[in-house]
C-alpha cells in the first residue's frame, strides 16, 4: 500500500507542475526525485538495481535502463535533425504542395495532411499541418472546432504502432517482446481510429462541397515522387524497426546520412542542422522518465503493488486498463505514462514469450483513450488555441465518440483473443 500511495503522490506533483506549465522533463524530474524520496531509495540501492539488470540472465541488453536512455534520447533528438534536413532541403514544401495534388477530395485531404505529417513526431509538430488544415477547412466552409479536433485527432493515430513515438520502442524494452509483435496487435487501434475518426469527424454533417476535387497543377506522377522522396526516411526507419528489431535511432541516423549526401548538402551547413539536436528537455524527459522506473525496481514497488491488487480482488483486465488511462488522463504525456505504468503492468502481462499481448493492446488502448480526451495534452491546447475554440466543446462533442469507438473495440479484441 506505501507503494502505491507513494506513486499517486508522485504522480500528483507531476500534474500540479504540468498545470503550473513547468515544461515537462522538469516536471518529470520533480517527480521522479519525489517518488525515490517516498520509496527511501538511494544511491546505492540504485546502483545495486542497476547491476541487476545485467546480471539478470532473462532481461536482455535492450531492456536495461542505459540501453534504453541512449536509444530513446537519439531518436527524439534525430527526429529533430531529421526534419530540419527535410525543411532546409525543400522536402517538407514539396510534400505539401504533393498532398494537396494527389488528394483528389477535400475531405480526405482534411485527414490526409495531420495523418502524414504526423508520423514525424516533432516538439510542437501539430502546429505544422493546422495552417494547411485551416486554409482547406475554410475553403469548404467548416467550423473551425471541427477543424481543431480533425488536425489532433488524425495526427495522434499512428502512437500505437509508429516507431518514430518513444512510446513503443520503452513498451518493447519493458516487455521484452519483439517491435513486430506490438505493432501487430496495436495495429487494430490505429486502423479503427482512423476509421471512426473519418465516420465522425469527415462524413457527419458535412457540407457537400467537401467532396469537389482540389485542383491539380502539376501531373500525379510528379506529386507521387516527390511524397516518396519525402516519406521514404521516415518508411526506412519503420521498415528497418519492425523486421529487423533495429532501434529507431538506427534508422533515423542512416536515413540523416543518406539525405545529407543525396541532397548534396554543403558541409558548413551541417552545424546548422544538427542544431536541431539541441533540446536538453527532451535529454531530461526521457532521463526523468527512465529515473522513475529505475525507483520502482530498486524499490521493489512493483510486487508490493500487484500484491496489493490481488488482496483487494480487483481484476486483472481492469487494472490493465486502468492504470494507463488514469496516469494518461492526469499526465497528459506519453513516455512517461508507460514509464509509470508498464513495469506494474508486466507483472500481469508477461514479458518475453509468455506476454499476452492482448493484455497490451488493452493497456495502450486504455493510454490512448486518457490521452485523446485529457485537456492537459499539449496538442490539444495548442490546436484549440490555434483554431480559437474552447477546449471542453472539442472534446465532449467532437473528439469523445471517436476516442469510445476505439475503446469499445480494443475491449471486444480482448475478449476475442484471451
Amino acid at each position: 500500500m506505501h507503494a502505491l500511495i507513494a506513486m499517486a503522490l508522485a504522480l500528483g506533483l507531476l500534474v500540479v507542475l504540468l498545470h503550473r506549465r513547468v515544461r515537462v522533463g522538469r516536471a518529470m524530474l520533480c517527480s521522479a526525485i519525489t517518488l525515490a524520496v517516498l520509496l527511501r531509495v538511494g544511491p546505492r540501492a540504485m546502483l545495486a538495481a542497476l547491476v541487476l539488470e545485467f546480471r539478470d540472465p532473462s532481461v536482455g541488453l535492450t531492456q536495461t535502463t542505459p540501453y534504453l536512455f541512449v536509444s530513446l534520447t537519439a531518436l527524439l533528438l534525430g527526429v529533430n535533425v531529421l526534419g530540419a534536413i527535410m525543411q532546409s532541403t525543400g522536402i517538407s514544401q514539396r510534400l505539401i504542395v504533393a498532398m494537396y495534388g494527389l488528394f483528389r477530395s477535400r475531405r480526405a485531404a482534411l485527414a490526409g495532411l495531420p495523418l502524414l505529417m504526423g508520423m514525424l513526431p516533432t516538439p510542437g509538430g501539430i502546429m505544422l499541418s493546422a495552417p494547411m488544415v485551416r486554409d482547406l477547412g475554410d475553403s469548404i466552409g467548416l467550423e473551425r472546432s471541427r477543424l481543431a479536433a480533425i488536425n489532433f485527432y488524425f495526427r495522434h493515430q499512428w502512437e500505437p504502432v509508429w516507431p518514430l513515438f518513444p512510446a513503443i520502442p520503452l513498451v518493447q524494452g519493458i516487455l521484452g517482446v519483439s517491435a513486430f509483435a506490438i505493432i501487430r496487435y496495436n495495429l487494430i487501434i490505429a486502423l479503427v481510429g482512423i476509421v471512426a475518426g473519418i465516420v465522425f469527424l469527415l462524413l457527419r454533417d458535412m457540407p457537400a462541397r467537401a467532396e469537389n476535387a482540389l485542383p491539380v497543377g502539376r501531373r500525379i506522377h510528379h506529386h507521387v515522387g516527390d511524397l516518396l522522396g519525402a516519406f521514404w526516411p521516415i518508411a526506412l526507419t519503420a521498415t528497418i524497426y519492425a523486421l529487423f528489431d533495429v532501434p529507431p535511432a538506427g534508422g533515423i541516423a542512416i536515413s540523416i546520412v543518406v539525405l545529407l549526401v543525396l541532397h548534396r548538402v554543403p558541409r558548413q551547413k551541417w552545424g546548422t542542422l544538427f542544431k536541431a539536436a539541441n533540446e536538453p528537455e527532451m535529454v531530461l524527459l526521457v532521463f526523468s522518465a527512465l529515473f522513475f522506473k529505475l525507483n520502482l525496481q530498486a524499490a521493489d514497488a512493483i510486487s508490493e503493488v500487484v500484491v496489493f491488487f490481488q488482496e483487494v480482488n480487483m481484476p486483472p483486465p481492469l487494472i490493465i486498463f486502468l492504470l494507463p488511462f488514469i496516469v494518461g488522463f492526469l499526465s497528459g504525456v506519453t513516455m512517461p505514462s508507460v514509464a509509470m505504468t508498464f513495469p506494474f503492468l508486466a507483472a500481469f502481462i508477461g514479458t518475453g514469450a509468455d506476454a499476452k499481448m492482448p493484455l497490451e493492446t488493452l493497456a495502450f488502448s486504455g493510454l490512448l483513450f486518457g490521452l485523446l480526451l485529457t485537456p492537459v495534452h499539449l496538442c490539444l491546447p495548442l490546436s484549440a488555441g490555434y483554431f480559437q475554440i474552447p477546449l471542453p466543446r472539442i472534446i465532449s462533442r467532437l473528439l469523445a465518440p471517436s476516442a469510445f469507438t476505439v475503446l469499445i473495440v480494443a475491449i471486444s479484441v480482448y475478449i476475442l483473443l484471451r
